[in-house]
């Protein structure tokens, strides 16, 4: 006697990127001051003890293979080589008591160096 089972239909993947309010505000008002025309690229480069670090530069345009992410009304992009490292991260934006910086929340991280500058997947 032969079973047959229905295909299970494919998992939903996680945003390969999501905004924190804090984020999208801070954007918003990099976005109009100065920064007007422009696109924060998010980018992950080979550095720190860890191996890896976030990096974030201003783009005039997406450049070939970025991820287009929109989020809460504002978009970024994603360098190619980054998007497998960081599906499912979420970008925030916290204000210390002596500094202020984008942070950033990834599921794929294993580790992370001592000063949390870098990170390894």
């Amino acid at each position: 006697m032969s079973t047959t089972t229905a295909p299970r239909p494919p998992r939903a993947l996680p945003p390969l990127m999501q905004l924190s309010e804090a984020a999208a505000e801070r954007l918003r008002g990099l976005y109009a001051k100065g920064q007007e025309g422009k696109l924060l690229r998010v980018a992950v480069s080979t550095k720190g003890c860890s191996g890896m670090a976030y990096d974030l530069t201003w783009a005039d345009a997406p450049g070939p293979g970025d991820e287009v992410v929109t989020d809460k009304g504002v978009t970024v992009l994603v360098d190619r080589k980054a998007t497998l490292f960081l599906i499912g991260t979420t970008m925030d934006y916290e204000v210390k008591a002596m500094s202020a910086g984008f942070t950033f929340t990834n599921p794929n991280e294993k580790g992370r160096c001592g000063c949390g500058e870098s990170f390894h997947v």
